[in-house]
């Protein structure tokens, strides 16, 4: 006879499949209640680490639709449920499993694959969505400055081509301008010496 507290334990294992982005499965054997409590904490809100009996995180597998894990639950079993940024929850795990050895990392699932220990690795070393987003912004802002230059440059140097014709022809019509000009003021001084 089934218990009832499994098949809510079940249910509340598969729901947490479904809905979350990715998920890691880690051994936890060797670790104090005090280095789960901080391990939870540097996780964060977005990712919630259950630990549950090997057989009914595969019944909450199967029902969830997820293929592979069995060869993952060997030995004490806790799984990161992450909802919200995959890259931080694995970069939490990864250091946190550094700095204490008795942390295990056997492997994951994302986007209904599953993840190799390498892959989590992987998927730890790459920046966070927030860092990316600024990197894209700052190139995008660097492209449309440059395209701005690039729009505005015509006109400058439509102006700049408009301003040195200018200077040209002020340099040409100037010393034949200027003759005509001194003969005037000249028979206006002979003019009035001779009143």
């Amino acid at each position: 006879m089934v218990r009832p507290d499994k098949v809510t334990t079940v249910e509340e294992i598969a729901g947490r499949f479904r809905g979350s982005s990715a998920s890691v499965v880690t051994e936890y054997r060797g670790l104090t209640m005090t280095q789960l409590t901080a391990l939870r904490r540097n996780l964060g809100d977005d990712t919630v680490y259950r630990v549950a009996k090997n057989t009914l995180v595969k019944r909450a597998a199967e029902d969830a639709g997820i293929q592979g894990i069995e060869q993952l639950l060997v030995g004490p079993t806790a799984i990161a449920f992450i909802t919200g940024e995959p890259v931080d929850a694995a970069k939490a795990l990864r250091d946190f499993a550094k700095a204490n050895q008795a942390l295990v990392i056997k492997g994951g699932f994302m986007d209904g694959r599953s993840l190799t220990v390498a892959e989590v690795n992987q998927l730890a070393d790459l920046e966070s969505r927030e860092v990316l987003l600024s990197k894209l912004a700052g190139a995008m802002k660097g492209t449309m400055a440059k395209a701005a230059g690039l729009f505005a440059a015509p006109a400058s140097q439509v102006a700049r081509l408009a301003q040195a014709l200018a200077d040209k022809r002020a340099a040409e019509e100037g010393p034949a301008a200027a003759a005509p000009a001194e003969d005037s003021a000249a028979t206006e001084a002979a003019a009035d010496a001779e009143s």
